[in-house]
């Protein structure tokens, strides 16, 4: 029970830490690496992230913007959380659907596997030609509000919290440097992450979860948030990037065992 205990914080702390450094929000590490790990449902994993993220999330731009940081991109940003809050409505209530309609955790799971891995290999293929791909900067509301739309979909359905997708979508709709698009990633993923769990209480579909295992991941959130803020101070674009592409081949990797693993099921 100790090492499980142990396992969850420390997947937490650390999914936290990097995510607030590249902006990801974490959920993306968490979700893959605890359903390896059988540790508990799908449901409740995807829901725990998702509390996780959400503190790493506020903590993260609370610090950022007590430090003066004058990277957030506010009406951008704004609005695609507006659009990311819809989506992260219609994901939420997509997911509950494939689970009613099926009653198959294992099913979700590798979908959810499956989706997540061509998500994150389609991210890691733009990050390492993305210097060679002309960047946009829409300005157009209806524009920033679908994007936001899509981002809060995907995330929501998958149980990642934000993930890889928004800091690419940043960086090639908004031509946002990195370090701008992870700031600006967290802050849309804190508002889509707040309505995700309203949703969840007032629709009254919250899995059964252990209180245990969720003070760890909260815990673990919220010192990951704090650590990765401090070390994102320290560490340069070029730092970031490669943090970025490591992440993305280990999260791979892990995707594709998962599928094999709850195929075999």
């Amino acid at each position: 029970m100790y090492v499980l205990m142990f396992i969850v914080f420390a997947v937490s702390l650390f999914s936290s830490a990097v995510g607030t450094i590249c902006g990801i929000g974490g959920g993306v590490i968490i979700k893959p690496v605890l359903d390896a790990t059988g540790i508990m449902s799908v449901s409740a994993i995807s829901f725990l992230s998702g509390c996780t993220v959400l503190s790493m999330s506020v903590v993260s731009v609370f610090k950022n913007i007590k430090s003066g940081s004058n990277s957030l991109d506010i009406k951008t940003s704004t609005l695609l959380a507006f659009g990311a809050v819809a989506g992260g409505v219609a994901g939420k209530i997509g997911f509950q659907m494939l689970k009613d309609s099926t009653g198959n955790e294992v099913l979700i799971g590798m979908v959810q596997a499956a989706v997540l891995l061509a998500v994150t290999l389609g991210t890691l293929i733009y990050t390492m030609l993305k210097s060679r791909i002309r960047k946009k900067q829409y300005k157009s509301r209806g524009v920033i509000v679908s994007v936001g739309l899509v981002l809060g979909i995907m995330s929501s359905f998958l149980g990642i919290g934000g993930g890889p997708m928004n800091l690419i979508a940043l960086e090639y709709f908004f031509s946002m440097r990195t370090k701008e698009a992870a700031f600006n990633s967290l802050y849309i993923i804190m508002f889509s992450q707040i309505a995700s769990l309203i949703q969840v209480f007032l629709a009254g579909t919250m899995p059964e979860v252990s209180i245990v295992y969720a003070l760890l991941m909260v815990g673990g959130g919220i010192f990951g948030g704090n650590i990765g803020s401090i070390v994102n101070k320290n560490i340069d674009e070029t730092g970031v990037n490669k943090l970025f592409i490591v992440l993305l081949v280990v999260i791979i990797g892990i995707n594709i065992y998962n599928i094999f693993k709850f195929a075999a099921i």
